[in-house]
């Protein structure tokens, strides 16, 4: 009963972290040290992708008829409209898609630790503060502007979510205002873009434990079947939060507390308390 209520409680970090530009992996990572699985490595390094697969269901559901080209309600134009949005998200995903295929188990090895979750969370902190302190004329209004050649460079700044405390919606997000768009637009897109790269991470974890013959007990299907249902429902609640936030204010509040965070981090670290932030 302790593992299935750690998993609601990761099901939860997963569900409110995912979103906001705060880097869920990096919590998750972090939430492990401090209250750590006592199940099997195999299952945790499954559990930390799957149970994304919650949070990109609640995008499905909230958008679906945004995402869905053959909905009977769309006009011809509309669903024209929906294909090359969905053209406009692979492009977006090929440079996370190449960088994950090659870099999987480096990022595994070496950079799942607490000294560069907090780099990370600062860095990209620092950035947001910068960014708005500096604000600058949105040209892209609606996601329909977003042109191909935008998405893919907004699909670079994802790339460098592979590292983790980064956060993939805070480097989507940024690179996205950076590039024009307004809030909103970089934010509804940072949602759409986490379809293909967070559905390709767990298939390709699936398919390594299945080639290497792991497999998992019952209490950890069970962990990560209701992880992942929570932050389904969880997920739900934040991207409304999320869009609502951020048509009044800015990003510096999420900079300050990566920043505040960062720190807390490497505090503990130094002190011992987060050696087995490892994954």
């Amino acid at each position: 009963m302790l593992e299935l209520l750690k998993a609601l409680l990761q099901g939860i970090v997963q569900g409110i972290t995912e979103w906001l530009p705060i880097s869920s992996t990096g919590h998750i990572l972090l939430f492990n040290a401090v209250l750590p699985f006592k199940l099997s490595d195999d299952f945790f390094r499954l559990f930390k992708v799957v149970v994304q697969l919650g949070s990109i269901l609640a995008v499905i559901v909230l958008y679906f008829r945004t995402l869905n080209p053959l909905a009977p309600s769309k006009s011809r134009l509309q669903k024209r409209d929906t294909w090359n949005l969905w053209g406009k998200i692979l492009v977006a995903s090929i440079p996370t898609g190449i960088a994950g295929l090659l870099l999987d188990d480096v990022v595994d090895e070496y950079l799942s630790i607490p000294p560069v979750i907090a780099a990370t969370l600062i860095l990209y902190g620092v950035l947001f503060i910068v960014m708005e302190s500096f604000p600058r004329r949105s040209r892209i209004l609606t996601v329909d502007q977003l042109s191909y050649k935008t998405a893919f460079l907004i699909g670079l700044f994802e790339a460098l979510a592979l590292i983790p405390g980064t956060s993939r919606s805070g480097a989507t997000i940024l690179g996205a205002v950076l590039l024009g768009a307004t809030r909103t637009v970089s934010a509804e897109f940072s949602f759409f873009m986490a379809i293909p790269p967070m559905v390709g991470a767990s298939g390709l974890r699936l398919m390594k434990m299945l080639l290497a013959g792991t497999s998992l007990t019952g209490i950890e299907w069970a962990a990560l079947c209701l992880g992942t249902v929570v932050a389904f429902l969880v997920s739900l609640l934040v991207i409304r939060f999320l869009l609502r936030y951020i048509r009044k204010h800015n990003f510096k509040g999420f900079g300050c507390y990566r920043i505040a965070l960062g720190l807390v981090v490497l505090l503990c670290w130094g002190c011992g308390w987060l050696q087995g932030a490892t994954a």
